[in-house]
């Protein structure tokens, strides 16, 4: 048993050597008809020249803040962008600040799996918590002003998570930084937004151009295993079930209907949520968008334009 305790700790400690110099308290101010209000969190850095990765609820509405490193070191910081419907925003340091963390690829992890969270949880910084990965494929609701997404593959752990934790680090074993710590969902429970394809593309578009655009179809649609006949034709499990259509939305325009089986977008397979989310980012506005569907026990191919979600 000690030699397994051992080994536990030693992990802990060496990510937490590697990560904490990379993981800065955050404070960042805003001023709205001359009433000052303050928020903190945490950041991390994600590229060698400055800029880092938090909550895109730690910023909400602020364009500049402070943040200090685990060495003392305290630089201002500008908020570069903020996508409020995946939670993640970019900031970027006016001074000195340390190289990048390592980031890694949540999925490659598993249930179980050792995981490491570092942020500055009640203002105390350079705080570090161990757990596991409870599970994976949670979803977070998210809404900015009329536009409401959800947030798929978000990692469930228990690491402990506080008001503070939210924009720090989420590492595995090795010190991979695999997600951004985010709300707080209950005792015992800690919620971290993925580090993963989509996530990245947003993260690169927000350093780009400062916020993300979106298309916008206007289906729900949920996750469900194919018949076992066609999922072996096809090679896939899972298709999506639309839920519900938008009236008048380019879902509801192209013939999509509630029951329809989605087994493709773009002719790529579609199994989960997010296999549809990622196609639909600002590029493919206006675009036509192929989809085929199951539809009483018959595929049908259907058309889709989507349309700018900031215009519904």
């Amino acid at each position: 048993m000690t030699d397994e305790l051992d080994a536990y700790s030693r992990a802990v400690t060496r990510v937490a050597d590697d990560l904490l110099p990379h993981v800065a308290s955050l404070r960042v101010r805003t001023t709205r008809r001359g009433v000052d209000a303050e928020g903190a969190g945490s950041a991390v850095v994600f590229t060698d020249d400055g800029y880092l990765v938090t909550n895109a609820h730690v910023t909400g509405r602020a364009d500049h803040g402070q943040a200090e490193f685990s060495d003392g070191t305290q630089t201002e910081v500008d908020v570069i962008g903020s996508d409020p419907l995946s939670d993640l925003a970019v900031l970027r340091t006016r001074g000195q600040a340390p190289k990048a963390a390592e980031f890694g690829d949540a999925a490659t992890l598993k249930v179980g799996q050792l995981v490491v969270a570092v942020g500055n949880p009640l203002g105390l910084a350079g705080s570090v918590t161990a757990g596991v990965v409870s599970a994976l494929g949670r979803s977070i609701p998210t809404r900015s002003g009329r536009a409401g997404r959800v947030i798929e593959d978000v990692i469930q752990t228990d690491a402990a998570l506080n008001p503070g934790n939210s924009g720090g680090a989420l590492a595995d074993s090795s010190g991979r930084v695999v997600g951004i710590n985010t709300a707080v969902a209950g005792i015992g429970l800690g919620l971290a937004v993925p580090i993963n394809t989509t996530t990245r593309r947003i993260i690169a578009t927000l350093m780009h151009d400062g916020q993300v655009r979106r298309a916008y179809l206007g289906l729900v649609s949920t996750p469900v295993p194919l018949p076992q006949a066609l999922s072996k034709r096809l090679g896939q499990p899972q298709g999506l079930r639309v839920v519900e259509v938008v009236r008048d939305s380019p879902a509801d325009q192209a013939g999509l209907k509630a029951g329809d089986l989605v087994l493709s977008a773009g002719r790529q397979p579609v199994a989960a949520a997010v296999s549809l989310q990622r196609l639909l980012f600002g590029d493919a506005i206006g675009t036509p968008l192929p989809l085929t569907v199951l539809r009483n026990g018959a595929m049908v191919d259907v058309i889709a334009v989507p349309a700018d979600l900031e215009r519904v």
